[in-house]
């Protein structure tokens, strides 16, 4: 891993919790449906630990972001799913409106421009 990648991932994983709700926003997932998601949607860039994960499930049930419940038996093991309350989609628009205003600013003070501009 590079000095550049490290950084990288120091970033994203203090975002976890907002990554996990924008997942959830499109409907209720079992926590390695939610890895998948993750790692799919970055094209294998980017992977989450399933026990960081584990532990961002926890906490989000704990303060009241997400609620869980168990599926049936149907298909194997018994799955954990999860889902977004509106306390969830409250901090999560919040939580993107900060990163969308930092990024601005960081952006303003390193001089980057948009691909597309």
């Amino acid at each position: 891993m590079t000095k550049e990648d490290a950084f990288a991932a120091d970033l994203l994983r203090g975002h976890t919790d907002t990554i996990v709700l924008g997942v959830l926003r499109g409907g209720e997932r079992y926590g390695f449906e939610i890895y998948k998601a993750i790692r799919d949607a970055t094209g294998g860039d980017h992977e989450i630990k399933e026990a960081t994960l584990y532990a961002t499930y926890r906490r989000l049930e704990k303060d009241g972001l997400v609620e869980s419940s168990w599926g049936d038996e149907t298909q194997g093991g018994r799955r954990k799913y999860y889902r977004i309350t509106d306390a969830g989609r409250a901090v999560y628009r919040g939580n993107v409106a900060a990163w969308v205003a930092t990024r601005r600013i960081i952006d303003a003070l390193l001089d980057v421009k948009e691909e597309n501009s």
